[in-house]
């Protein structure tokens, strides 16, 4: 930092410094009438009562989730950005490379009507798709929960059995192995072709590959994520087929080229 960067910098301090120091004289003045902000800082995993979380140390939970209680989740698994898992009057198991995606919700009941304990129970490479609201129920391995699809409390969704997109499955609902269910209230739609099951268990190992990436890029430091932002800068408006008449090579930097296990296809290809 040079001689009028550092004067500008003592300046910005000063200032900052003055307004803090007018805030608390303004606060003073107010006497009884004082409002003081509290901040209340996120904590992604969070104690309730006697129960903590317990996280695989391969699983990945997002910046912005929130998971609390008396939840496991297993090797290999994904909760991403803006989900919350709230074990507080009951347990929820998330199994191994199963993903949770954004904005999803899953909670618990304490028990039903007849008394029946319900905890919240999600097997192995299952796919919770966006903004999807699991409570009480369980989800078998392999099964899928399509994007804003809601189950309520005791539903069981059967292995290789799928949820469609927006569907509200209705309390004690039991979705057999190999089927689609759809509507509100959810009703059986079709059989699921052999292609759409191997699929669902795809679904389960992009996420995992994809979650691996987005971990390593959270646990960055700020200086290394800067360097990225000034490299990005320089190779932003470079033009292939432009260099390639100049006869200039430029090869992109390691930093920023992505797993191969993330690209799309037409990338692979090449």
């Amino acid at each position: 930092m040079g001689t009028l960067g550092r004067a500008i910098y003592t300046v910005g301090f000063w200032i900052r410094e003055t307004g803090q120091a007018l805030d608390r004289l303004g606060g003073r003045l107010q006497g009884n009438y004082y409002f003081q902000e509290q901040l209340s800082r996120h904590r992604t995993l969070m104690n309730i009562f006697d129960k903590a979380p317990v996280v695989d140390k391969d699983a990945f939970v997002a910046p912005g989730a929130s998971v609390i209680g008396d939840v496991l989740v297993g090797r290999g698994s994904s909760i991403w950005y803006g989900c919350v898992l709230r074990g507080d009057v009951n347990s929820i198991s998330v199994g191994s490379g199963t993903n949770i995606q954004d904005n999803s919700l899953v909670h618990v009941a304490k028990s039903n009507l007849s008394g029946k304990v319900l905890p919240t129970i999600i097997g192995d490479n299952v796919t919770i798709g966006h903004s999807a609201v699991v409570h009480g129920c369980t989800v078998e391995d392999e099964a899928f929960v399509g994007m804003g699809a809601t189950l309520l409390d005791g539903v069981v969704v059967e292995k290789h059995a799928m949820v469609a997109a927006g569907a509200l499955v209705k309390q004690n609902t039991r979705i057999p192995t190999g089927e689609v269910w759809g509507g509100n209230p959810a009703r059986f739609l079709r059989k699921l072709t052999d292609e759409e099951i191997a699929f669902i268990a795809q679904s389960a190992t992009n996420y995992s590959n994809l979650a691996q990436v987005h971990a390593a890029e959270n646990a960055k430091p700020f200086d290394e994520i800067e360097f990225e932002k000034v490299l990005r800068k320089k190779f932003a408006k470079k033009d292939e087929e432009y260099d390639s008449m100049l006869g200039v090579v430029r090869e992109l930097p390691p930093e920023l080229i992505l797993p191969s296990n993330v690209l799309p296809d037409e990338h692979k290809a090449k």
